[in-house]
């Protein structure tokens, strides 16, 4: 089985969310792997719709941090998740109301992400408002490259994703690079520990985190290792 961060992982990081593609050879990959392996999939911060209209068909999606996950085609909501959509929204519009000058507010409909990589210096400001809403609203404010997220108070992490999805599986392959992946490599661990085979990659970059870094198994060369590593998953091609 072979799972994937997208952001900073499958797609090189970008200043607009909404500009991030997979990297150069990455679909063609992973709709080859697809075809061979029991499962491969991408279990990422974003939407399940943002994913498919990303990725080649035939993987398994896991968006929002496993609050919803694409089913048939059709995004699904983890129980419990769909009422506090008028919240998150609640909450945009309050991020978006203190209008910090080069800070972008990301909706995502289950959550929402306060992105101030274009202007780092205001780190300080963002992480006062995430936790002011986060006071007021219940939501959960959680730390992220450059960014910070907001999201409902609903047990569901990248680690919870990878335990349900690697039920019965004897080869499990995490791949990420941001602190929302630790619980994935910590699910990893588990795993590890019960028999299952297991392998944590950390795509490197300069910004990747030191805890992700000493927890994975391997660390490669950003996104474009990550695709290296995807044709050297492949058979080889008969000559």
């Amino acid at each position: 089985m072979l799972l994937f961060d997208f952001d900073g992982t499958l797609s090189p990081i970008v200043a607009v969310p909404g500009d991030a593609r997979p990297a150069d050879g990455a679909p063609e990959a992973l709709a080859a792997l697809a075809d061979r392996y029991r499962l491969v999939g991408a279990v990422s911060g974003r939407p399940v719709a943002f994913l498919a209209a990303q990725l080649p068909p035939g993987l398994t999606l896991s968006g929002l941090y496993g609050l919803e996950s694409m089913v048939d085609g059709e995004a699904r909501a983890r129980p419990g998740v769909e009422r506090w959509r008028p919240v998150v929204a609640e909450a945009v519009a309050r991020a978006e109301a203190a209008a910090i000058d080069g800070v972008l507010v990301e909706p995502k409909g289950f959550s929402v992400t306060l992105h101030f990589r274009a202007r780092p210096k205001a780190a300080g400001a963002v992480t006062r408002l995430a936790a002011a809403i986060a006071a007021d609203s219940g939501l959960e404010a959680r730390p992220a490259k450059m960014s910070i997220e907001l999201h409902p108070p609903v047990e569901s992490d990248k680690g919870l994703v990878v335990r349900e999805l690697a039920a019965g599986a004897r080869q499990v392959l995490y791949a990420g690079d941001d602190l929302g992946d630790l619980p994935a490599f910590a699910a990893l661990a588990e795993l590890r520990a019960a028999g299952t085979t297991t392998v944590a990659v950390a795509a490197g970059t300069p910004e990747l985190p030191d805890e992700v870094r000493a927890a994975a198994d391997l660390v490669v060369d950003g996104p474009a290792g990550i695709v290296d590593l995807l044709h050297g998953l492949l058979p080889p091609v008969p000559a």
